[in-house]
């Protein structure tokens, strides 16, 4: 027991039920249960991590006269905020992450902003596998006014359930 709480070294018990490579069809479309609003800090870290030189960024000053009249959310803020809203229904049982394709960054995002996640289950391949299949999402990505403001596919390789 640490913390009071029982720690298990069963895996199984740690991961949802339903979302295991036979789990998904394609076609099916996911609505992911919650929400993340934005914060100043998250742009701000990832944009001096990955050293983004863009002013519109980190710069309120600049900004203040811009079309926007504040500062831009990173897009790849952006993206990583969508597609970890839609893990927890799409990759808990990953066993690799073979990788985003086709972003698309379809309106601003602002500190503040509330995002919200939709997936659609593109393709399926058990690429020849006992334990594991790819399976292609296209998530999308909108903010708390119901706006687009993104889409990008991911390719996930899936554990497939035990057979008995």
């Amino acid at each position: 027991m640490k913390h009071g709480v029982e720690m298990s070294s069963d895996q199984k018990s740690l991961t949802g039920a339903d979302n295991y490579f036979e789990d998904f069809e394609v076609g099916q479309s996911l609505r992911h249960a919650r929400g993340k609003t934005v914060e100043a800090f998250e742009n701000q870290i990832l944009t001096h991590l990955v050293m983004n030189t863009a002013e519109g960024h980190f710069n309120a000053d600049a900004m203040q006269d811009s079309p926007w009249g504040q500062r831009l959310v990173f897009g790849l803020v952006t993206a990583s905020i969508i597609i970890g809203l839609a893990t927890q229904d799409t990759g808990e049982n990953a066993l690799a992450e073979l990788g985003p394709d086709e972003m698309r960054f379809t309106a601003p995002v602002f500190h503040g902003d509330t995002l919200y996640a939709f997936s659609e289950v593109v393709s399926k391949d058990d690429e020849g596998r006992d334990d594991a299949g790819v399976v292609v999402f296209r998530h999308h990505g909108y903010k708390q006014d119901s706006s687009k403001v993104f889409e990008g596919i991911r390719r996930v390789l899936l554990k497939k359930r035990e057979r008995e």
